[in-house]
């Protein structure tokens, strides 16, 4: 053994040192069987593959359920909506609103046992055939209550909205994790090779806390992580052609770097950054043709438009996004997160530290009537039933208040609401409570990993057994432990 190769053997971890020398004979066998395998064009190191003891990262299998659902569309309500004053009316708190009460809360500022009641400050009234009570902030999206499953009973781990919105999209209080738009597109692939597989639209006030962390690839190749979109005539910036370049230049240019980079990429074959910038290049290529034409609601009714609050003040921009939401699943993109909320410094999100009636009024005042429509329009289109819809935050509220005055609360990653419709999820239905107060869960407790199982499910993804190698270990979305998907919702 040469030196070299010596201090690269050495520098293994004990648990990498186990795992090849279990399995890296079988991996010899496998090598002429795998080699012509559509999975494996890229190197076959990111295909998906079974959990097993000692599981082959080059293995081509992939654990799947028959797919109730082909597209994901995220909601997120960045900076955390108040549960009780939106989807889960408590009563009590009404009853002792301005009393001060031993109450157990863990917010921004450290943990607390007493604080001052704020009442519920939106009145709940009973929508759909299921009788479910939504308040009056969200008159339009009230009326779809019997396609929509309320999750009560959610938890995170941390109050904090860097970590909390990471937990909410990868599972993890850390980055450097792939999110869960990375684990669909890893796998199941992408639909339309003309556009990207998952696509981020943010608010336009800004990107929300940690930025593109929220839809990175993490450990995965880059090729997995989300692309940024506009739901304008500029869908991407510097997309259009160079004033004076043709098609045909372009494309010769493109031969050109491509004939160059291959030989440079084959030197470097565990390089993702570089594989995905090459393929990127070629992405882009074809999306000069084909983003502008997702993005050109020309051909849409009037009567659509209007349905998404399109041409409104308040709602068209939101609106806009939506749309733009529905005609990217009818052209084959797996995953679509749109962020309501942005510029944290500003409280332009639905971070409700100081007047929960102000924020509240104002963030459901841009979305109600686009997420209705978008409801709406999937379910004449017959999109519904093969698109899952998630609404939710990356944690809840406080029934108390945070300052001395006013009706301001603080974060709550104890127990807050999120909801799913679409793509197999019962409608009508509601899964786990909080406490009589909206404090913490208490029945049928769903961590936002249970969350994640059950859109990998439905998706037809076995959530415990989709891995991917890194680091000595078969990591998955929902941690090497596991998680169950929400059986009531499904």
């Amino acid at each position: 053994m040469s030196t070299a190769s010596s201090n690269q053997f050495c520098r293994r971890t004990r648990r990498e040192f186990l795992w090849e020398a279990g399995a890296g004979f079988g991996a010899l066998g496998l090598t002429g069987l795998l080699h012509n395998d559509p999975l494996l064009a890229n190197g076959g190191s990111d295909a998906p593959k079974v959990a097993t003891k000692f599981t082959n990262p080059m293995s081509p299998k992939k654990p799947m359920f028959p797919a109730k659902a082909k597209a994901v569309i995220f909601l997120f309500m960045a900076g955390g909506p108040s549960q009780v004053d939106t989807f889960d009316e408590k009563p009590e708190l009404a009853r002792l609103d301005g009393k001060t009460i031993p109450i157990k809360t863990f917010g921004r500022y450290g943990r607390k046992n007493q604080g001052r009641v704020v009442g519920p400050k939106f009145a709940f009234k009973n929508y759909g055939k299921c009788g479910k009570r939504v308040s009056d902030l969200f008159p339009n999206l009230g009326r779809h209550v019997d396609d929509i499953a309320f999750i009560h009973s959610m938890y995170a781990e941390s109050p904090i909205h860097g970590s909390g919105l990471l937990m909410m999209n990868s599972g993890r209080l850390l980055t450097g994790s792939p999110c869960l738009g990375s684990w669909v597109t890893y796998g199941l692939g992408s639909v339309n090779e003309n556009l990207p597989g998952f696509v981020v639209m943010l608010d336009n006030r800004g990107a929300p806390i940690n930025g593109p962390n929220n839809w990175s690839s993490g450990y995965m190749p880059a090729a997995y992580q989300g692309v940024h979109l506009r739901a304008d005539k500029t869908p991407i910036h510097d997309l259009a052609l160079p004033p004076g370049t043709t098609r045909g230049q372009q494309r010769e240019l493109l031969d050109r770097l491509k004939e160059k980079n291959e030989p440079h990429l084959a030197t470097r074959a565990d390089n993702t950054e570089l594989t995905a910038r090459i393929a990127s290049y070629e992405l882009a290529y074809k999306m000069q043709e084909h983003a502008p034409e997702a993005v050109d609601f020309s051909k849409e009714t009037d009567e659509a438009k209007a349905l998404y609050g399109i041409g409104e003040k308040k709602t068209d921009d939101f609106g806009r996004k939506c749309l733009l939401a529905r005609r990217l699943v009818e052209r084959g993109v797996r995953f679509i997160q749109i962020y309501s909320g942005g510029n944290f410094d500003n409280d332009l999100n639905w971070d409700a530290h100081t007047d929960v009636v102000k924020n509240h009024a104002d963030r459901a005042a841009e979305t109600d009537k686009p997420v209705a429509g978008l409801l709406a329009d999937l379910k004449r289109k017959g999109l519904l039933d093969s698109t899952i819809v998630i609404w939710s935050g990356e944690f809840g509220r406080q029934p108390i208040a945070e300052y001395e005055q006013g009706t301001g609360r603080d974060h709550n990653a104890y127990g807050f609401t999120s909801w799913v419709a679409g793509g197999g999820i019962k409608g009508g239905v509601s899964a786990g409570t909080t406490d009589e107060l909206g404090n913490a869960a208490v029945d049928d407790r769903f961590h936002v990993k249970n969350l994640h199982a059950t859109v990998l499910q439905q998706m037809g993804l076995d959530p415990n057994k989709l891995t991917y190698f890194y680091g000595g270990l078969d990591q998955k979305l929902v941690g090497v432990e596991g998680a169950e998907p929400i059986r009531q919702i499904i």
